[in-house]
């Protein structure tokens, strides 16, 4: 039997698997495919998703296979630089292919000690007070005490719980790929700059290669990868040529489909990524907001299987990250109006552009976009409490290499503070000289912000909240 079971081993479900490893959880991820996916579609890792990269000694492997660009024209693709003082030190976003992520997360959940079964899918789920039932496609049933959904949009977990999935179904499909292009840098330019419909472009990637985004005719199967031929036939319709592309390395479709699950937890089953929200990929944000899904879950879902979860923990977790969630889909669907080429919407995004020339308009939408503007509504306190601290030097190191362990940590500047019985949960660093504007922090292990202070009553309340009853 497994402590943990995971349906999914896309980024999302490679990512809490590794998360629960950290804590010694006994992991299974069951993914229906056989092999890992060949499609190559480019993702973007923007600046939270960097951090947490970097927080669990991922960023230099990542960073290995992928192209980094500044922070800045993701929304709505108005292309406006992103400012200069970020509130991060990993203010880029790294665009690598999705199965080198994906390889990358799974290796590391591996290395961990997680299980991966491929080629089973899941066909019944059943529970009571203290265990998952899980039927399996090829006949055998096995045990958990807890399961995740991160089976993607059409996620079989959530049907089978019964979960609703409320929202808008596709309206619009967008052609999107990678591929050579035979007409000049000149012609190409001058032609994109004459197209007023949305979305549409043809972004250089170096040397001939470009990334190409039009519209599509209708709304098709996405579960079939467009041709060529489909990208020609679009641009000449757009465009009135088709640039000469040929040599595609990747080719996609995708809709503006918004949903969102009613819950993300039905007893011992949860749900986690594109299971529990789908939205248009415009801004980059699905990856992005899938693995931060696994980040918060995965330690408190650790805390439940260990036996030291406080009453309330696991339930923070719907609590926190659906409401992120929400954000995130009206973000699209903004986006996506702004794409439309009608007049109405095509003034809006006028304006818009205008005011994204004030800091202070592009500097909230950059970091909404990035995921570094999330504050989890964790009751009363200083405004620092809920956000995520940015990577700081701290004694000889940084601030996130002290988290690569997935435990809480005290960063301490007063050395008055101590963590008593949680020093088996929580970590404790004295460093009088942390940039850090605080005495005391408490940083939960996905790197938000529990309590902020000097008094060591607080404290303890605070590590009581988040890290359960200490130690005798």
């Amino acid at each position: 039997m497994f402590d943990v079971i995971i349906v999914g081993c896309g980024p999302t479900g490679a990512m809490l698997a590794a998360e629960l490893r950290l804590h010694d959880v006994r992991v299974l991820v069951l993914e229906r495919d056989t092999e890992p996916a060949s499609f190559a579609r480019i993702v973007g890792l923007h600046v939270r998703t960097i951090e947490l990269m970097a927080m669990r000694g991922l960023l230099e492997r990542v960073r290995e296979r992928a192209r980094q660009r500044p922070a800045g024209g993701f929304f709505a693709a108005i292309d406006k630089p992103a400012p200069t003082d970020l509130d991060t030190a990993h203010a880029y976003l790294l665009g690598t292919p999705q199965p080198v992520i994906v390889q990358l997360l799974e290796e590391h959940a591996t290395a961990l000690g997680a299980q991966v079964r491929r080629g089973v899918a899941v066909t019944a789920v059943d529970q009571d007070e203290e265990l998952v039932t899980v039927a399996l496609s090829d006949g055998r049933r096995v045990r958990t005490r807890y399961l995740v959904g991160c089976d993607g949009g059409r996620s079989t977990v959530r049907k089978l719980l019964g979960v609703g999935f409320p929202g808008e179904p596709a309206r619009n499909e967008t052609l999107m790929g990678e591929m050579l292009v035979s007409a000049s840098p000149q012609d190409v330019a001058a032609r994109v700059a004459d197209v007023s419909v949305r979305p549409f472009w043809l972004r250089p990637m170096g040397g001939q290669v470009y990334s190409v985004v039009v519209p599509a005719a209708g709304v098709a199967d996405r579960a079939q990868p467009p041709t060529l031929d489909d990208f020609r036939t679009r641009l000449r319709a757009v465009a009135g040529t088709d640039f000469g592309v040929h040599s595609p390395r990747w080719l996609s479709r995708f809709g503006d489909a918004t949903r969102l699950a009613e819950r993300y937890r039905v007893g011992r089953v949860l749900l986690a990524g594109d299971a529990a929200h789908i939205h248009p990929p415009i801004g980059g944000q699905g990856l992005n907001l899938g693995v931060q899904d696994a980040v918060n879950l995965g330690w408190k879902l650790a805390a439940q299987v260990r036996g030291w979860a406080p009453r309330a923990l696991l339930d923070t977790y719907q609590a926190e990250r659906r409401p992120v969630a929400e954000e995130v889909l009206d973000n699209t669907r903004a986006q996506t109006e702004l794409l439309s080429p009608e007049p109405g919407p095509q003034a809006v995004r006028r304006l818009l552009s205008e005011l994204m020339d004030f800091d202070v308009v592009n500097r909230h939408l950059i970091e909404k976009i990035t995921g570094i503007a999330v504050r989890y509504d964790l009751g009363p306190g200083p405004d620092l409490v809920g956000r995520r601290l940015r990577d700081v030097a701290v004694g000889p190191g940084t601030l996130y290499d002290l988290l690569r362990e997935g435990r809480g940590l005290l960063l301490d500047r007063t050395g008055r503070l101590g963590i008593g019985g949680w020093s088996d949960r929580v970590g404790h660093v004295v460093d009088p000289v942390a940039a850090v504007d605080a005495a005391g922090i408490l940083l939960r292990p996905d790197g938000h912000v529990a309590w902020v202070g000097d008094d060591q009553r607080n404290l303890d309340e605070a590590l009581c909240r988040w890290f359960g009853e200490p130690t005798a």
